[in-house]
């Protein structure tokens, strides 16, 4: 008995394999525990790190090119038609393709005239006809004249009667009214003939004025009309015809800042295919009518200059210019010029009454003192203690202090 007892005791290998490995995780454990421990306090401490908004100091400029509106719209001809068919009609030639420039009166395409010339040589043959009767009723009424005076001569010997006399007299006056009513007939084939050739003119057609075509509109066997018939297989135009030296901006100006706009005010263009392309030009007019849905006004701007890169339809902005900030510039002394515009978000007052900013380099704040100059709305300019490009902190906490580490708000 006591030999068992003692056997119970004894600790097997497996036992030993089990304690192991729960001192194994136990570690494992701990180590895990102290990780999170050590990147808790770092991500805590990461947290305390100021976070901050940038902005950038801008170039200041030219006072003088400071804009006092900009809109945007698009570039437009005065001078613009889709050319038609004064009649329905089917094509039977077109002479031009787009791009291609024209001169005003130039043959741009035909249709099927076949018609129009039968009605015009009908309209011919009926004059003609008229023509060939009064040379037919001219000879008969020199007979009967010469029978009217036989008539009379014998009428007045009491050879022939009364009747017969009137007879001559009636058969002379019916060819007299014959020939004027068959030079009647001329006088309308006539009308009916310029009738005819104006339709046979009618089918061709003619640029109206000289520009570009953008827009080829029919084709070769197609049926064209100026008013819409058939549906969708009758075209209504021929060509567009464009005028580019009349392209021009047309702006839609929100009607709250019409007044800002004046006739032959000076403004910049800029398309948005050429956006480092600033185009000088000027007001050319302000339509006197308002858009009640839109609440604008439309204002219509003239180029100085063209260029054959402006083109119809094209995006642009415009940047309007006040005239009397111009004045004022040219008239004023040479002094000292502002050396950049900054928000007026990155301002701070010191308690003293000096105007300072945070700016920011490697990961730090500097506070640097500075002088203010005018002020431009949201912005301010900077006589001196900023350069352009210099980052400046625009938002950020109240207590932000000379040298603090911040982090920037992405």
């Amino acid at each position: 008995m006591p030999a068992a007892d003692l056997a119970s005791l004894k600790i097997h290998d497996s036992a030993r394999a089990r304690g192991a490995t729960g001192k194994f995780l136990g570690y494992f454990a701990a180590a895990v525990g102290v990780l999170l421990l050590v990147g808790g306090a770092l991500f805590a401490l990461r947290n305390r790190t100021p976070v901050v908004e940038l902005t950038v100091a801008q170039a200041a400029g030219d006072p003088a090119q400071q804009t006092l509106l900009n809109a945007s719209g698009y570039v437009t001809p005065r001078t613009r038609a889709t050319v038609a068919a004064k009649i329905t009609g089917r094509v039977t030639g077109v002479f031009f393709d787009e791009g291609n420039r024209v001169k005003e009166g130039q043959l741009l395409a035909t249709l099927d005239d076949s018609d129009a010339k039968r009605a015009l040589d009908s309209a011919v043959a009926d004059r003609d006809s008229a023509k060939a009767a009064i040379q037919d009723y001219e000879v008969q009424l020199r007979y009967a004249e010469i029978q009217l005076h036989r008539t009379q001569e014998l009428k007045a010997a009491n050879v022939q009667s009364q009747d017969q006399l009137d007879n001559a007299v009636t058969a002379a006056d019916s060819l007299r009214a014959k020939i004027a009513l068959a030079k009647q007939q001329v006088i309308a084939s006539d009308a009916r003939i310029r009738e005819a050739q104006q339709v046979v003119d009618n089918c061709t057609i003619r640029a109206p004025f000289s520009g570009i075509i953008v827009s080829k509109d029919a084709q070769v066997g197609e049926m064209v009309s100026p008013i819409s018939a058939g549906g969708g297989f009758t075209r209504t135009g021929i060509a567009t015809i464009v005028d580019m030296n009349s392209n021009e901006i047309e702006l839609d100006v929100n009607e709250a800042y019409i007044a800002r706009v004046q006739p032959g005010q000076r403004t910049t263009a800029t398309l948005d295919a050429y956006p480092d392309w600033q185009i000088p030009s000027h007001v050319r007019t302000v339509i006197p009518t308002a858009d009640r849905q839109k609440a604008t006004v439309k204002v219509r701007v003239s180029f100085d200059k063209l260029d054959p890169r402006i083109l119809p339809d094209m995006g642009v902005k415009v940047a309007f210019y006040n005239e009397e900030d111009k004045k004022a510039a040219t008239k004023r002394d040479e002094g000292p010029k502002p050396v950049a515009v900054i928000p007026k978000s990155a301002v701070h007052d010191a308690d003293s009454g000096k105007a300072y900013v945070f700016l920011v380099k490697d990961a730090k704040v500097e506070r640097r003192g500075v002088t203010l100059g005018k002020d431009r709305g949201s912005e301010v300019e900077v006589m001196a203690g900023v350069h352009s490009g210099d980052s400046l902190v625009a938002r950020g906490p109240a207590n932000l202090q000379d040298g603090d580490a911040v982090r920037v708000n992405p």
